[in-house]
């Protein structure tokens, strides 16, 4: 704060007071640290999956005459129902994320009511239909090994279990991510910034393996 003189036409002479305001620095909103970190986590297992896509598709153009014969006993209807079910838990899982932005674990309602719902019970659901994924793939497993094509039997029995037999691992993963972040939130005394970021991180995991499930079923059930 400055004091300056001032000379009125009476020759008295008088001060004023002129104040300066330091400008005001601006706000830096840094990204979340677990989250970028997970993000990179989810970027280096991207590369894995595309070893396994670039797997498939060399063994295909070494020996393409298999996929001529094999392709035939897969069956569509019931692996696209799958895919359906899996793509579903998606929006299932933002559902509960949006719940857990909005810091409700759970419910504030009856269980009948679903915009009542909170991260809880939608991450229950998503773990349902997670599951009931993974049950459809071992036994399209169990069908496929019936009728001859197995892990070790040849090119395409090996690149199929492999390809599908990671993401399935992935998945089963996710679901145990799932019950840690449910377990988390019945756990802590109030649920915080702190839970809702594990809840957001589990999210784009979950998001991850269902779009890397379906270019594995484009690649592997489409492109015959």
């Amino acid at each position: 704060m400055k004091t300056y003189p001032e000379t009125s036409n009476n020759g008295v002479v008088s001060t004023a007071t002129a104040s300066q305001t330091a400008p005001a620095h601006p706000v830096v909103n840094r990204p979340n640290v677990t989250t970028v970190g997970f993000i990179v986590f989810l970027a280096s297992d991207l590369m894995f999956f595309a070893a396994l896509f670039a797997m498939y598709f060399t063994i295909r153009s070494v020996v393409p005459e298999l996929w001529e014969t094999q392709t035939e006993v897969l069956d569509i209807p019931y692996a696209l129902g799958n895919t359906l079910i899996l793509v579903s838990s998606s929006f299932t899982c933002q559902l509960g994320v949006f719940a857990a932005e909005k810091f409700r674990p759970r419910r504030t309602g009856s269980l009948f009511n679903v915009a009542k719902w909170g991260m809880v019970e939608w991450f229950y659901l998503t773990f349902l239909l997670g599951a009931v994924f993974v049950s459809g793939q071992v036994m399209e497993y169990a069908t496929l090994v019936s009728e001859g094509i197995a892990i070790n039997s040849d090119g395409y029995g090996s690149v199929f279990y492999l390809t599908t037999g990671f993401h399935g691992i992935h998945v089963t993963i996710g679901l145990i991510c799932f019950l840690l972040v449910i377990g988390r939130a019945y756990g802590a005394k109030k649920f915080g910034h702190h839970d809702a970021t594990f809840a957001i991180c589990v999210s784009y995991y979950w998001h991850f393996v269902d779009v890397v499930w379906v270019g594995l079923f484009g690649v592997i059930y489409l492109l015959q």
